[in-house]
């Protein structure tokens, strides 16, 4: 033991940071122990899509806890698991759906790419042995997840263990990737055909599945897709028997303004995955969705999928899922979600549509990021050197905000967003608070850099 009484016991996410205590939250903001209070405008990582300290919510954990805190489920099914597979079912594009639970996203994701190989060795293609992902995208932090994901620093770092079979193809990121006399869908057709090249150079019988976040997160700042591109995407995971996974652990569950944000490009996956907004923090979980007919290979063929973790289907975090849709659909907060998100946009336009240091505001809902740029005109950005993310939750905090600041956002290694992912019960006031807040972080963050 320490002899260092003052010395804390816990493994910190950085030694160099000093983190303030959450003391109690409520709506918006969390106060830290010191009594200072914040408006969490990033939802932490866009996770408390209802705010803190929902009564409902509470409620019904306090209620399943009562009932039943544990099953395995190699032994047993729960109520607020059927029900919660039940209503995902019904509210996802296309016909029946199948929903597998797990702790978070990086889970979902794992749990995505060993499903897909499992559907492909059943069906007799074995020699599938590749997933297509993008650069510059995120999928979680397992081995991998983190295989399929793009970021630079991840991949320096865990480069050697990580799995070799996999291809990445551009992001569908236009402010960054689309030529100056391109159009959106000359863009979008282009980004989708770096897909049927890599399969090409592969052979379609070597891929097993694509897989992309249908927003893109928080390593490039909330990048809706072109439209026609998923449309392009599914094409030709069709004409080659790949499988196609769409991410929405982050821009999913409302977040983009409809339940899933695949809905909104007209296509329909094989998969989706899940988790923040589906507990929306009140409970650790993450869900895997499988077509129905997908679901029916397996049942026909081995009879059970090849995977698992103690904690999948944990009946309380289910009755906190539960309880999380059903407030959605009594105070109408999808549809709010739109309504505010208009609202969001707006206030950062006229904030920062002129600003010499931002070069692009993006999003969709209440998923929202700013770009910083050192210089407008050529999109440069800030050196990497001058750590601006960084600096820019620092302040944020000092400030009374928490965002989600992110580096490597124009390449990998500079380049600086903040992500905004505020809760669906925002107000009109608290939007006001938000973006004075923010300007106020940015410019001085900025002059300090300058």
């Amino acid at each position: 033991m320490s002899s260092r009484s003052n010395v804390s016991h816990v493994f910190y996410r950085s030694f160099k940071t000093g983190f303030p205590s959450a003391g109690r939250s409520a709506g918006a903001y969390i106060t830290d122990a010191a009594g200072k209070q914040y408006l969490d405008a990033s939802g932490g990582a866009a996770v408390s899509c209802l705010g803190h300290g929902h009564p409902d919510i509470v409620a019904a954990i306090k209620d399943q806890l009562d009932k039943v805190e544990f099953a395995h489920t190699s032994f047993f099914t729960s109520e607020p698991a059927e029900r919660l597979a039940e209503i995902l079912s019904e509210k996802a594009p296309g016909d029946r759906w199948r929903t597998y639970y797990l702790s978070g996203g990086s889970e979902a994701n794992e749990a995505a790419l060993k499903l897909a190989r499992q559907i492909q060795v059943e069906r007799g293609q074995a020699s599938r042995d590749h997933y297509i992902s993008r650069q510059q995208s995120y999928h979680g932090n397992t081995l991998g997840a983190l295989s399929v994901s793009g970021r630079k620093s991840n991949l320096e770092l865990f480069g050697p263990v990580l799995l070799p079979n996999i291809r990445k193809i551009m992001p569908c990121f236009a402010y960054r990737w689309q030529e100056p006399e391109e159009t959106e869908q000359a863009f979008g057709q282009r980004a989708a055909g770096e897909l049927e090249q890599q399969i090409g150079e592969l052979g379609a019988d070597h891929v097993i599945a694509f897989i992309a976040e249908t927003v893109s997160g928080a390593t490039i700042g909330c990048v809706p897709p072109v439209p026609g591109y998923f449309a392009e995407i599914r094409r030709i995971c069709d004409e080659n028997g790949a499988l196609m996974i769409l991410d929405e652990v982050m821009c999913g569950m409302g977040r983009c303004g409809s339940l899933f944000a695949c809905a909104e490009e007209g296509v329909v996956p094989d998969m989706i995955t899940l988790a923040k907004g589906l507990g929306a923090g009140y409970q650790p979980i993450g869900a895997l969705m499988v077509r129905e007919e997908l679901a029916e290979e397996i049942e026909r063929g081995s009879g059970a999928f090849s995977h698992g973790h103690t904690y999948v289907g944990h009946p309380v975090a289910c009755a906190a899922g539960l309880a999380v849709q059903q407030v959605f659909a009594r105070d109408g907060l999808i549809p709010r979600v739109t309504r505010m998100g208009a609202k969001l946009r707006v206030a950062l336009q006229d904030q920062f549509g002129a600003h010499d240091h931002i070069g692009d505001i993006r999003g969709r809902g209440l998923f929202q990021a700013v770009e910083i740029v050192e210089d407008r005109q050529t999109k440069a950005p800030f050196a990497a050197s001058d750590k601006l993310a960084a600096r820019t939750k620092k302040r944020a905090m000092d400030n009374g905000l928490i965002c989600y600041p992110f580096a490597g956002t124009a390449d990998g290694v500079s380049g600086d967003h903040v992500l905004l992912a505020p809760p669906f019960i925002i107000s009109d006031e608290q939007i006001g608070e938000l973006v004075d807040k923010l300007s106020r972080t940015i410019d001085e963050v900025i002059a300090d850099a300058l």
